[in-house]
């Protein structure tokens, strides 16, 4: 039988106070929300924090609003709450697209937005789709809060930038006019892991790419993005041609590996295949032939 370690436990009723008592117990108190990460880890002893800080009643941060030119996706929210958000789902049908293949109805009623990303599993769906959306994190500590670009928050496999004594608190994405985006992924069977998943987010000006950006997960994709397919679309024509050439530089540009999922020449395929799909889809929503 799996059996975590023993551990103590303290429930934050405020930010402020889980900053506190993450900087009162240092590097081994672990923040809990849904837990759907972190307790397995635990069972299999991965993971042996001395202290969980539960921070389920911070209600401040299970908002999703528009402010300042942003969606604002507050950290504790609900994989649930973001799936039935006309607000998100409005500005970024991507959002959607991947709430509906996160896990199960279960799993996305309890697990929140900011514990999926600071995972950081190479596999999680909307570190990518994060990456995608050019998105920042908003970090906090006790001595103040900082911005965090995706690229600079993604460090590695399962590292992020927030460190001992801080915790994300919000997400945030800048809407652009004429934009469009979409999410497609390969899993085994549904609410699994993903495969390959690819992520595209398309900002049109008539027939020219304003700007892109192209989110991959689970083939160790670079801060879960294709550089090269985005700078290759970027300023130019959005034809078909120029989203069959991106895929072939994402596929090109990842490193997956062979394993129970797959063998890496079939992810690297599927890469390709996917990418080229989630660029045609982005174009359609941005031209507003697809909803």
């Amino acid at each position: 039988m799996q059996v975590p370690a023993p551990v103590e436990y303290e429930r934050a009723t405020s930010v402020e106070h889980a900053l506190d008592l993450l900087e009162r117990h240092g590097p081994e108190a672990r923040l809990i929300a849904g837990g759907h990460s972190l307790l397995p880890m635990m069972k299999l002893r991965l993971a042996r924090p001395e202290i969980l800080i539960d921070i389920n009643d911070l209600t401040g941060l299970f908002d999703v609003r528009v402010e300042a030119g942003e969606l604002r996706i507050g950290a504790m929210t609900r994989h649930r709450e973001l799936l039935e958000s006309a607000t998100a789902g409005e500005q970024f049908a991507i959002l959607h697209d991947a709430e509906r293949v996160i896990a199960d109805p279960i799993v996305r009623n309890w697990g929140t937005i900011g514990g999926s990303i600071c995972q950081a599993d190479p596999s999680e769906d909307l570190s990518a789709v994060f990456a995608a959306l050019r998105a920042s994190a908003v970090i906090r500590s006790t001595s103040g809060e900082r911005v965090v670009a995706m690229d600079d928050f993604h460090l590695g496999p399962y590292t992020t930038a927030v460190g001992p004594a801080e915790m994300l608190t919000e997400v945030r994405v800048p809407i652009r006019a004429g934009s469009g985006s979409a999410y497609e992924k390969v899993e085994r069977r549904i609410g699994d892991w993903a495969i390959v998943a690819a992520g595209a987010y398309l900002c049109l000006d008539g027939s020219r790419v304003t700007d892109v950006g192209i989110g991959l997960a689970a083939v160790r994709a670079e801060h879960f993005r294709a550089g090269a397919a985005e700078d290759a679309l970027r300023g130019g024509d959005a034809t078909d041609e120029a989203f069959v050439s991106a895929a072939r530089l994402a596929a090109e540009g990842c490193e997956p590996v062979s394993d129970q999922r797959g063998p890496a020449d079939y992810k690297r395929h599927l890469a390709g295949e996917l990418t080229l799909r989630a660029l045609r889809r982005a174009a359609a929503r941005a031209r507003g032939q697809e909803a």
